[in-house]
């Protein structure tokens, strides 16, 4: 059981330059395309491979506090296209926050098909790989799905692992597991991409105002 201090309510001082404090998610800041990416999906007559095209923002927020509990993070959107096409293929917002005093990484999702999901996960700050694991049925990493998904395409489990390359590039492969009614076992929906930095992060609220200054 994780050991909570008694006192649950005074907030410790934050340092307000976000991007100065984002432990292994620094790398991410800015605005990212990625033009390489696969997705294997399901289908009626088996599994489909399909290439895709990201865009990626990811920029600061200002630091977040639950009582003593303190996050940096970073709000992202994600949009996918296939090639040559316009109409969205893949829409998805939430945070990447990162917790210094004890290393816990955790990101939030929601698409506009009525699933929400956090992924939670461990690491160093100068970690230049983390995984984060969001499972059904839980409540502190859990998946939550719209009816008509929890009885078409019941996600299981979802599972990211980002890397932090050495050309200035990070990649990600993830998993979600679905379990489908014409299905005798468990889908595997992959998706991976590696993303290029094509613009800098804007730096958050009070880190702005304390540059003013």
């Amino acid at each position: 059981m994780t050991a909570f201090p008694e006192d649950i309510y005074t907030e410790p001082s934050a340092d307000p330059d976000t991007l100065a404090n984002l432990g292994p998610l620094a790398p991410l800041a800015g605005i990212w395309i990625g033009e390489c990416g696969m997705d294997v999906n399901p289908k009626a007559d088996g599994p489909e491979r399909q290439v895709y095209i990201e865009r990626v923002e990811l920029q600061p927020i200002d630091a977040q506090p639950n009582g003593p509990q303190l996050f940096y993070g970073l709000r992202y959107h994600t949009r996918i296209v296939k090639p040559g096409e316009v109409e969205t293929f893949h829409d998805q917002v939430g945070y990447w926050l990162w917790e210094p005093a004890n290393g816990t990484l955790i990101q939030t999702l929601s698409i506009p098909r009525g699933q929400t999901a956090m992924a939670v996960g461990k690491a160093a700050a100068d970690a230049k790989t983390f995984r984060l694991r969001a499972e059904r049925g839980s409540t502190t990493n859990g998946i939550s799905s719209n009816p008509f998904l929890e009885h078409a395409f019941r996600t299981e489990s979802y599972e990211i692992q980002v890397t932090i390359n050495d050309d200035g590039t990070w990649s990600y492969e993830q998993e979600t597991v679905l379990i489908i009614p014409d299905r005798s076992e468990p889908f595997a929906h992959t998706d991976r991409n590696t993303l290029r930095r094509i613009g800098a992060p804007t730096p958050n609220p009070t880190a702005q105002a304390a540059a003013v200054v």
